[in-house]
């Protein structure tokens, strides 16, 4: 197709079968935006034409695929290839799917934190390389990452696997923002604190190897995450609604030619701009 009103963004966000990701869809349909929803599993995400057209969304600005992070680099430069082609161009490519998989540390083996890693960085690589090409040749784009404020501050046991993949995701982003910098591609990164979505505290607990001297931080670390489960105090709808804002709010600026070095978005966030890119860092007090 040809593309559409530089003023009308399009948008690619990986893992829209839950959580952050499928709060996106309608937040940047209500722009008036157009969105490539993919998530691991089509059937996830079948009904989303159905569920935007509900709230009085237009549907026919939204577009869904297949793409499972664990694919090869191969396969996930084809899905990129297609949303490339659906409208002529992607200007936000929001790299949000992942998994938290649960594991004491020792009770872990290197397989379990490669599989965690290729889910929540490396198949964002692939992915975030395959956009780029498209967006350096315009000049412009903007490459958002979530993140998690346990890549710095780790508060749970049994999340090591998890928080140390955010946290190289996250220094990957900074690195990645210095070197896109000479093509005016931004880099976001987006640091959530304790919200409901549907993903960490529901995965299952990798249980290969159980060390009995654990049992007890184990039982604890748990019922711990199935008591916070649907009970964390942050709003994913609120959160996600402030992310398209500073994303909106960076494109206006870099039109105008200007940037704020550091600013309150409001009381609940804090936004950081420096040579690592942008940083949202969005505390569990975005709340109802």
């Amino acid at each position: 197709m040809s593309e559409d009103s530089p003023q009308q963004l399009v948008w690619m966000i990986t893992g829209c079968s839950t959580g952050f990701g499928r709060r996106f869809v309608p937040a940047i349909l209500r722009r008036g935006d157009k969105i490539i929803a993919t998530a691991r599993n089509l059937s996830t995400i079948e009904n989303l034409a159905t569920e935007v057209s509900e709230q009085g969304l237009d549907a026919n600005n939204l577009k869904i695929l297949e793409l499972d992070l664990e694919w090869t680099t191969a396969k996930l430069e084809g899905v990129v290839k297609e949303a490339l082609n659906t409208w002529g161009r992607i200007d936000v490519l929001v790299n949000n799917g992942g998994v938290g998989m649960k594991s004491l540390i020792e009770e872990a083996d290197a397989r379990l934190f490669a599989r965690q890693f290729q889910i929540n960085m490396f198949g964002h690589v692939d992915v975030t390389n395959a956009v780029l090409p498209s967006m350096r040749a315009r000049k412009s784009g903007t490459i958002v990452v979530l993140g998690s404020r346990s890549s710095w501050r780790p508060e749970l046991p049994a999340t090591g696997p998890y928080a140390s993949s955010k946290a190289a995701f996250t220094a990957y982003a900074e690195t990645l923002a210095t070197e896109l910098a000479f093509f005016s591609i931004r880099v976001l990164i987006v640091q959530p604190s304790s919200f409901r979505t549907e993903n960490m505290l529901t995965y299952p607990y990798h249980n290969d190897k159980l060390i009995p001297e654990y049992d007890i931080l184990r039982e604890k670390a748990l019922a711990g995450a199935g008591s916070l489960h649907g009970n964390q105090p942050g709003d994913p709808v609120k959160a996600v609604e402030l992310v398209v804002d500073v994303i909106m709010r960076q494109l206006v600026e870099q039109r105008c030619g200007f940037h704020e070095k550091r600013e309150n978005i409001n009381e609940q966030s804090k936004y950081i701009k420096s040579t690592g890119g942008e940083h949202i860092t969005i505390s569990n007090t975005v709340k109802n």
